[in-house]
């Protein structure tokens, strides 16, 4: 058992390492080698676990795609509004950006807008947030709370775009960067995308 955990430790020191190393060296110009002395494991160690630094960035957006997937469907099963049900997504993935901007980087840099292998490899994962989110914004019409004149396909990834586009602004210093801006970002990102879609009376 605690030959276990010592693995699962070392396995995770490793992949918290390489999100250091991404980040400040990007994917493609660090080495295995980079990864190993960030860790402070012999370089063989890596390989242990790793087939390869592709592996480990492969293995760092799965998780991370997975928990914001999971994010999305526990915020749909609730009863609240639509405009609610937003405002919860985009918190969570700007809280998860202010606990850990480097990881955030590496997934928005290197995966999600990287027109590249690993973007078109994780496209299945990727589109299925869109989907989780247009399907909130389906109901949404269904229901008459949103106006039906823009797919919920656009609109999800209108609502995406914004988040990710926000969370750039921070990894370039586009926008200023604190709690403050962190808080007022869940609501202006809702308010910009629903401000569209809401439906006006009269």
């Amino acid at each position: 058992m605690a030959r276990t955990q010592a693995a699962v430790d070392k396995r995770r020191l490793i992949l918290d390492a390489a999100v250091r190393v991404f980040a400040r060296q990007g994917f493609h110009t660090c080495r295995v080698s980079d990864i190993a002395d960030e860790a402070r494991v012999a370089y063989g160690l890596v390989y242990h676990y790793f087939k390869s630094k592709d592996e480990i960035l492969d293995t760092l957006f799965l998780e991370r795609w997975g928990i914001l997937l999971r994010a999305i469907a526990e915020v749909d099963a609730q009863e609240i509004p639509p405009r609610e049900k937003l405002h919860a997504i985009a918190s969570f993935i700007v809280d998860s950006y202010s606990h850990d901007p480097d990881l955030m980087k590496v997934i928005i840099v290197e995966v999600t807008r990287a027109a590249n292998t690993f973007g078109r490899t994780h496209l299945p994962q990727i589109k299925q947030a869109y989907v989780q989110i247009a399907a909130i914004v389906d109901r949404a019409q269904r229901d008459g709370v949103f106006r039906d004149d823009v797919t919920p396909d656009f609109a999800a990834m209108a609502f995406y775009g914004a988040v990710e586009q926000v969370l750039t602004g921070w990894i370039f210093s586009l926008l200023p960067v604190g709690d403050r801006e962190y808080e007022n970002a869940k609501t202006l990102i809702v308010e910009t995308i629903c401000g569209g879609l809401e439906r006006v009376e009269g």
